[in-house]
């Protein structure tokens, strides 16, 4: 009679198996060349290229062409200034307004500037006058590059013009007249305005879900083409219970992107000087729920690939609207409730949210604990759904084994 195993034993056998489900799982992540370049290679890469991209942080000289239909002195002054200041640079005047849309359109330029007729009447006779900006709207940053530049050099020559009429006799009536209230403009937290220090710090949290969704998602489906019934889990004596299997996996790749998401978050903003005012102990507690959270919800999502090209499909268009969603790249005040509540699901939600305001902003745990309590709460969900996708997996494995034993006794005509 077989003696039953003691408690002792068990869990000893527990542990041993949950040893061999992690070391199986790391040799599969080496051995297989799509896991590993999306666990290794495009966590290492891509964060470069797209800091390297926005490096510059603003643009500088955008091209634009001028239609000046009031040809005077102060429409040519304006166009002077506005050659001259750092975010635009004339390349050419332009007759009429279709002139100077045919130039955008050969991108030969990415804006228009446009003097009406009445710009100097107006002026002289006390009236308020305008000046129009047109802009290439396939990139914001031309947009922005544009408006500030007008606005600067709109404010500058009005400041001229007020102490010009103001019949002031001394520079001190001048300086008054000019800045009746003087001020000080503070940016915080980006002090250059630059647009690699507003997203690169998102994007860098939003890389760490995806590849793992991707990096999971190739590996379920790997699993699923080389096993005899196409189910998640193999039939081995050590796969057998629900816990060991999640365990096993998930401490797999927690090991894997602890030194991925250190040099995710640590070495690429060091490497672009970009803001890094958080307290280390700080940002190692706020990584750990929200790498444990990412695993999870992967290996949950992971129940719906069946071979290895679906997660490309299911998975990778989702990045740009996790970024908006987010509320780093678009006012989170301004998504509609439902949008809202649906970012929720995913882990990237706070975590960008938390990041951004411990990297960038200096805050500690104790400000940012609803993100921080979020990803534990997603971390303890998505564990309880992994364990419910594996188990049911084990129950279709068992199941197909039986059926397979009973066509086997059936063809023997047992």
């Amino acid at each position: 009679m077989k003696k039953k195993p003691t408690f002792k034993q068990h869990i000893r056998q527990g542990v041993y198996d949950l040893f061999y489900i992690w070391r199986q799982e790391f040799r599969t992540t080496f051995r297989d060349q799509g896991v590993l370049i999306f666990f290794i290679l495009v966590p290492l890469v891509y964060p470069l290229i797209y800091s390297f991209i926005y490096t510059n942080e603003t643009l500088r000289d955008v091209p634009a062409v001028v239609v000046d239909d009031s040809r005077s002195t102060l429409s040519r002054q304006y166009v002077r200034m506005l050659d001259a200041s750092p975010d635009i640079r004339v390349v050419a005047h332009c007759a009429d307004m279709e002139e100077a849309k045919l130039a955008l359109r050969n991108r030969d330029a990415y804006g228009i500037v446009y003097l009406p007729e009445t710009f100097s009447d107006d002026i002289a006779a006390g009236r308020q006058t305008q000046v129009s900006i047109f802009c290439d709207m396939s990139g914001l940053m031309y947009y922005k590059a544009m408006l500030s530049a007008n606005t600067e050099v709109s404010l500058e020559m009005n400041t001229e013009i007020k102490i010009a009429r103001a019949g002031n006799t001394t520079d001190r009536q001048d300086e008054v007249t000019a800045y009746p209230i003087e001020y000080k403009d503070v940016a915080l937290y980006n002090p250059t305005n630059g647009f690699a220090a507003f997203l690169i710090p998102a994007v860098l949290m939003l890389i760490i879900q995806q590849t793992l969704l991707l990096g999971i998602g190739l590996s379920a489906g790997t699993a699923r083409e080389k096993n005899q019934f196409r189910d998640l889990v193999p039939i081995n004596r050590h796969y057998n219970g629900t816990l060991r299997i999640v365990m096993g996996k998930g401490l797999s790749y927690f090991l894997v992107y602890a030194l991925v998401s250190a040099y995710v978050l640590c070495v690429v903003p060091w490497l672009f000087s970009l803001n890094q005012i958080a307290l280390p102990g700080e940002l190692i507690l706020f990584t750990l729920p929200y790498l444990s959270a990412c695993i999870f919800f992967a290996m949950t999502a992971s129940i719906a690939i069946r071979n290895r090209e679906t997660c490309m499909l299911l998975f990778v268009f989702t990045s740009v609207p996790l970024l908006f969603l987010s509320g780093i790249s678009w006012p989170a005040s301004a998504i509609p409730p439902f949008w809202r509540y649906f970012s929720y699901l995913f882990p990237s939600t706070f975590g960008i949210n938390g990041y951004v305001r411990i990297n960038s902003m200096g805050a500690t745990l104790n400000e940012v604990q609803w993100e921080y309590q979020a990803l534990w709460l997603q971390t303890g969900i998505y564990f309880l759904t992994t364990c419910l996708v594996y188990r049911w997996q084990i129950l279709q494995s068992r199941r197909h084994v039986i059926e397979a034993y009973r066509r086997y006794k059936a063809l023997r005509g047992e």
